[in-house]
């Protein structure tokens, strides 16, 4: 493993901003590069244990922490505008092809990094042999009414780093350690989040939705079936509406959010690694 760091530039929402960088690389010369796109509120550090199961079937794996999370700069529960993340992949992209030209990309998103993902598919999917995502938010869990859509708005123009929702840590995984270990990261943000971060997440979701049929490479969504964090209709609706001919949905029963740290896990990054081999292999 290797940390590292790269810069948002000018024009970003989030100019000058350092991001943390990590990367973990196979033994000898990866077959292909995983971009890792994490989840709200955690860190890259948090997928060490995916990101060994990759390099052991021979992938690089590069990371980064996004704006206002983990070691990069930034305000944890706020975000000036949610383009601030999709220009850190953009840097994180760039990282990978001065590093490993010619080699083989993916990208693989978790919850908001999959979501992230999305909308990074969207406007850079040619850079990419195919892409997983886990746990998508693309929908939210229960439509929001125009009220809480028109506060959500007065609330980020106004008051933008006022806090309005937390989450339930609960929620992250049946394994109780698991849950304990997320509580005690001093590197995982549990505070609430911002009304601006709120109202630019909607924002997302909703041009994830609209931009879903410009997607056309091969994709695989995993999603837990009782996953109360980012409901498993996200990753449906992606699974009707993508235009790819060659995809795939897996939902999980009984698993909650974080399905890559489930009882289970073992089976989920299985279904993974097949995936990325399958479709590294056509390349």
């Amino acid at each position: 493993m290797a940390n590292g760091a790269v810069i948002l530039p000018a024009g970003s929402a989030g100019a000058g901003a350092r991001l943390h960088t990590t990367r973990w690389l196979p033994a000898g010369s990866p077959k292909a590069v995983v971009l890792l796109a994490h989840g709200y509120a955690e860190h890259a550090g948090r997928y060490a244990h995916v990101a060994r199961r990759l390099t052991d079937a021979g992938y690089a794996v590069y990371a980064i922490d996004h704006w206002g999370h983990g070691r990069s700069d930034g305000t944890p529960g706020f975000v000036p505008r949610f383009s601030a993340f999709t220009d850190g992949m953009a840097e994180l992209l760039a990282l990978v092809e001065i590093n490993h030209p010619g080699v083989p990309r993916l990208l693989l998103g978790h919850s908001m990094g999959g979501l992230i993902a999305t909308l990074f598919l969207i406007a850079r999917q040619d850079a990419f042999a195919a892409a997983a995502l886990s746990g998508p938010a693309i929908v939210p869990a229960a439509p929001p009414s125009r009220f809480t859509v028109w506060i959500s708005r007065f609330l980020s123009r106004f008051f933008p780093r006022l806090g309005v929702l937390a989450l339930d840590a609960n929620g992250v995984s049946r394994d109780p350690a698991v849950v304990a270990a997320y509580l005690a990261d001093p590197l995982v943000y549990t505070g609430k989040i911002g009304a601006r971060l709120g109202k630019e997440f909607m924002d997302a979701m909703a041009a994830a939705q609209a931009g879903a049929p410009a997607i056309r490479l091969p994709i695989l969504l995993q999603h837990g079936e009782a996953d109360s964090l980012a409901a498993a209709d996200g990753s449906r609706y992606l699974f009707d509406h993508v235009a790819s001919a060659d995809k795939r949905l897996l939902i999980y029963p009984g698993l909650f959010h974080e399905i890559y740290n489930e009882p289970e896990q073992d089976a989920v990054q299985g279904d993974l690694i097949g995936w990325f081999d399958a479709h590294v292999a056509r390349q």
